[in-house]
């Protein structure tokens, strides 16, 4: 059951699930207008496939399990809250090195298993980096002016630079919606690329908030446009938007992540963030992943969730799972 949750290289022998960065850039390329207008979307019809997807597939037992630890190795455990304190990311930090109790991870055999990263604002990054410092879980940090992305445009690029200088090595910046929702798209490319840039060696990733971008056809085009520009994923959200991550937005999202990879041979990572809170809700992304883009999208470097709750209920299916009983959600808190 558990040679699926294993993404270490085979070579070394090591089985502990560790976020390794291994996929190389996207490296971007000119906007192509022609391509971008050719993109459209169908509502209904995107609607009536992901209607069926909690229906078709259902995990049961030791392959729910697998896919369970799987899913907490792509975890971006965060905390975006206005009162974080360096106590509260210290804690974070040593459940993302310790995600699941000890034991129950013996007895799983999954020992050593991470999540994919921790995730925090800026004036948080150096308490992450200390926390983490030797284990190889990466520093996510959002910036440019997160969540509404609307301070000059001068400061969010210095924003990017100051959490890379301060040791975050991914950085979720949030897109200017205005450019998706006037159609300027040369606009949004151009503040992509540059973001990109700011970035330096920091993998980027591209917060759309599609629940903000009107239309399906919108959010395809702009994930384009972000993928060209060179973006390294591409993201449903902030987490603050009424409406936040959902299937027909990541199916249309993933297939424009598969129509590119398909034209340039180059893999773009995808993020759905916000409302994924239930073990049986990341099972049903990870199989829209599995059936769109295949196995090689179900690692830390193309895939993670954005979240915080969602490891506490996927802890308590993996205790039934051993024990045949539910425990206390206090018993796998975060904090």
């Amino acid at each position: 059951m558990h040679e699926t949750t294993r993404t270490a290289d085979i070579q070394t022998g090591t089985t502990a699930q560790l976020p390794q960065v291994t996929e190389p850039r996207n490296p971007g390329q000119p906007l192509d207008m022609d391509w971008v207008r050719r993109v459209q979307a169908n509502t209904s019809a995107i609607e009536r496939r992901c209607a069926t997807l909690p229906g078709r597939r259902s995990i049961k037992k030791d392959h729910q399990a697998a896919w369970l630890l799987k899913a907490v190795s792509l975890i971006d455990l965060t905390t975006l809250s206005g009162d974080d304190t360096e106590r509260r990311v210290q804690r974070l930090c040593a459940k993302a090195r310790q995600p699941v109790r000890a034991e129950m991870l013996e007895a799983l055999e999954m020992p050593g298993l991470t999540t994919g990263a921790v995730c925090v604002y800026h004036e948080m990054i150096p308490a992450a980096v200390t926390a983490l410092r030797g284990t190889g879980i990466p520093v996510a940090a959002v910036s440019t002016g997160f969540p509404a992305g609307l301070s000059p445009f001068p400061l969010r690029l210095q924003e990017i630079r100051d959490s890379v200088a301060a040791g975050a090595s991914e950085i979720d910046i949030v897109i200017s919606r205005r450019h998706v929702l006037e159609g300027n798209w040369q606009a949004l490319y151009d503040e992509m690329a540059q973001m990109r840039a700011a970035c330096g060696d920091a993998h980027v990733k591209a917060i759309l908030a599609t629940g903000e971008l009107g239309t399906l056809r919108n959010v395809a085009r702009a994930s384009l446009v972000c993928m060209m520009a060179g973006a390294d994923f591409i993201k449903t959200s902030t987490g603050k938007e009424s409406v936040n991550a959902t299937l027909p937005v990541s199916l249309v999202m993933i297939r424009a992540i598969r129509d590119f990879y398909d034209q340039t041979g180059h893999r773009v990572g995808y993020k759905p963030a916000g409302g994924i809170s239930k073990a049986k809700d990341a099972l049903v992304y990870l199989s829209l992943i599995k059936e769109e883009l295949g196995d090689r999208w179900l690692m830390p470097d193309l895939f993670r969730f954005g979240a915080s709750s969602l490891l506490g209920d996927i802890e308590r299916q993996l205790e039934h799972h051993l024990t045949g009983a539910y425990s206390a959600g206090y018993r796998h808190a975060i904090g």
